[in-house]
């Protein structure tokens, strides 16, 4: 049978697109990795390319609204803890 192998002509036509971060992703991203706020506009910046000073302010205004937005939790609340237990297979056994 006569299959042939080859890669269409249009594939090596093909471009990987970049796409930066826009300044919300990019400070919800850094909110992700710290809590810390200096460092958030630090992050953010270095995301999207923009010097710290102009990212300053909408990282201030974002937390704000975060905060306000989210309740606190329960202090003192222990969180609930889930134990996953791995069954056997149930076929027969092979010590068998």
């Amino acid at each position: 049978m006569g299959h042939k192998n080859s890669t269409p002509a249009a594939w090596s036509l093909r471009r990987t697109r970049y796409d930066p971060p826009g300044l919300d992703e990019a400070i919800a991203a850094a909110q992700g990795l710290t809590d810390q706020v200096d460092s958030q506009i630090a992050i953010a910046a270095q995301l999207i390319g923009m010097p710290e000073d102009e990212v300053r302010g909408r990282v201030l205004m974002v937390q704000a609204q975060t905060r306000q937005s989210r309740p606190e939790i329960a202090r003192g609340r222990q969180p609930e803890i889930v134990v996953v237990k791995r069954r056997s297979p149930r076929g027969p056994s092979a010590s068998s």
